[in-house]
Formats: C-alpha cells, sequence, structure tokens
C-alpha cells in the first residue's frame, strides 16, 4: 500500500524546526542535505543560501515528515496560508496529550484537545512556525 509522507516548505527555518520536531517525536533524521552539498552547474548561492535546507527527513512511525527551504529567489513561502494540515492519529489520550502539548507550545490552539462531538480525541493547532497540525486519537480507528 502506498503512503503518504507530508512535505513542508520553510522561509530558511527547515532545521530550527524539525530540531523542534524532533525533540517533540524523538528518532533521528533520515537525511539532511544543504543547497551547497549539492552541485547546480551555472547557479551561484551566497553563502546564507548555501546553507539553507534542501531536504530534510524526520521518520515518523511508518511515515516521513519531509521539509526543504525556499531559497530566496524563488520568492517567500506563506506562512499564514491555511490549505492543508497535518494530522496525526495518536494510539493512545497519552500519546495525543504528550504531542499536542510538545508540538502546540508556543504556537496557536485553534481547536484545544478534549472529547470531540464526533466520539474522538481531538485538538488542533498552529505551531510557532506557522505549520498547522491536527491530533486525534480514536480508539475504533488505529492504522497498524
Amino acid at each position: 500500500m502506498a503512503q503518504i509522507n507530508p512535505h513542508i516548505n520553510f522561509n530558511g527555518n527547515a532545521e530550527e524546526a524539525f530540531t523542534f520536531y524532533k525533540s517533540v517525536f524523538g528518532g533521528e533524521f533520515a537525511k539532511i542535505i544543504r543547497f551547497k552539498d549539492l552541485e547546480m552547474p551555472g547557479m551561484t548561492l551566497s553563502d546564507k543560501e548555501a546553507q539553507k535546507i534542501m531536504h530534510i527527513a524526520l521518520p515518523i512511525g511508518k511515515n516521513v515528515l519531509m521539509a526543504n527551504d525556499v531559497p530566496d529567489f524563488m520568492g517567500p513561502t506563506n506562512e499564514n496560508e491555511n490549505r492543508s494540515k497535518i494530522s496525526i492519529s495518536a494510539e493512545s489520550r497519552e500519546e495525543a496529550d504528550k504531542l499536542f502539548n510538545g508540538l502546540s507550545e508556543g504556537g496557536q490552539i485553534e481547536a484545544p484537545i478534549g472529547d470531540s462531538p464526533w466520539g474522538s480525541y481531538f485538538g488542533m493547532f498552529r505551531d510557532k512556525f506557522g505549520i498547522e497540525w491536527m491530533v486525534d486519537y480514536d480508539p475504533n480507528y488505529i492504522i497498524q
């Protein structure tokens, strides 16, 4: 079966964000590639741009959260866009609380975590990097 792995664009703080995510989820980065690590004939990057993240990957369970920094020449990513959220299916209320409390630290809570009208344990927020998350625990819907 195919997997869906979220990929996030950042405006120069992908490494900071992923260090924070790693502190919440645990694990180790599967890959970190900076723009300076790639040969790009005909493309000259400033020292600042060369240090930016071209690709970073953090395995979480059976999936991988990935990201990059958008180079300045491509224009900034809209950090206030509201088109998608990363949804986490927790395996317990305790795990849901841990993830919700850890990831929402310094962010904006949109829906406090608690029992939802549809029967799950749910919360929603925008983290301190502007990324939108949903945390859900439903004992009747756990993916193995």
